[in-house]
């Protein structure tokens, strides 16, 4: 007897793993689990395209700051209120994010630990680095 949930199996090559011939697939991408390489990659594309996003709002302060001298005093006033601060500090991490990941792909475009494990350590080095640039970056904003 089969639940909703549950599948029939694709072909006979289950029997010959010695797995049962009639087990539940979960298509949803929630509940799969990934490994930290994967959550890395997918991550940095995300931060790119964010990034992307992000650089609009660095350019309008940007702009805002180099148009003349009220506009820099409205940028800083601008920058003294919690939220917009916060937008400038996730898109620094972002960018420290994207710089890091960049570098720990690049390295392993040149073979340099593309073993699973040495990947896996790279990219918790990655995730814990971007942690500690948050930290830094917060700090010198705040």
């Amino acid at each position: 007897r089969r639940g909703p949930w549950q599948f029939p199996s694709v072909s006979g090559t289950t029997k010959n793993l010695g797995m049962r011939p009639e087990r539940p697939i979960s298509l949803s991408l929630a509940r799969l689990r990934w490994p930290v390489t994967a959550i890395a990659s997918i991550a940095h594309r995300i931060s790119g395209i964010l990034l992307f996003l992000g650089f609009a709002y660095l350019l309008y302060l940007l702009d805002l700051a180099l148009s003349s001298e009220t506009g820099f005093a409205e940028a800083g006033g601008l920058l003294a209120m919690t939220l917009p601060k916060l937008a400038l500090w996730g898109v620094l991490v972002l960018l420290a994010y994207h710089l890091l990941a960049g570098i720990k792909h690049l390295l392993l475009d040149l073979h340099v630990g593309d073993g699973f494990a040495a990947a896996k350590r790279a990219s918790w080095l990655v995730f814990a680095a971007t942690g500690a640039a948050a930290a830094l970056l917060g700090a010198w904003l705040w």
